[in-house]
């Protein structure tokens, strides 16, 4: 490496405020259960590159009140196809909103993305009530 930052703060931050499509809930109707959500058609874009990522996210939540609406959650998902989000920031972002739409027990998510270059990726990020983000 030479030196010289290629990688901007613009770069950093693309995505993490984008207007994405809003996650409903429903009324959860049983305590001290787990659910786990898979989602293997992840895309989005590198905001440095314009080059696609292609993933799996994987969400594993404890409701409480509420329980993620499927439907939203998809919509939300496939919002991020044009976007441009480097793969960890996709990953907190997602967990963020859920945790903003469901205020759940616990939530973690995990991306697995297709490596690039020779490169795999996996990023999890975790939040519960007790702890809050981590």
């Amino acid at each position: 490496m030479n030196g010289k930052r290629t990688y901007t703060e613009q770069h950093a931050r693309a995505g993490v405020d984008a207007d994405l499509p809003s996650i409903d809930v429903w009324e959860n109707q049983y305590p001290g259960y787990e659910i786990e959500i898979e989602m293997p058609e992840f895309t989005s874009v590198c905001p440095k590159t314009g080059l696609p990522d292609h993933g799996t996210i994987r969400i594993s939540y404890m409701p409480d009140k509420w329980c993620l609406e499927l439907k939203s959650l998809k919509m939300y998902m496939i919002a991020y196809r044009s976007l441009g989000i480097f793969q960890e920031n996709a990953v907190n972002r997602f967990l963020r909103d859920i945790v903003a739409a469901a205020k759940p027990v616990s939530a973690t998510v995990t991306g697995e993305f297709a490596p690039r270059g020779g490169v795999f990726t996996r990023i999890t990020a975790s939040w519960s009530k007790k702890r809050g983000h981590r």
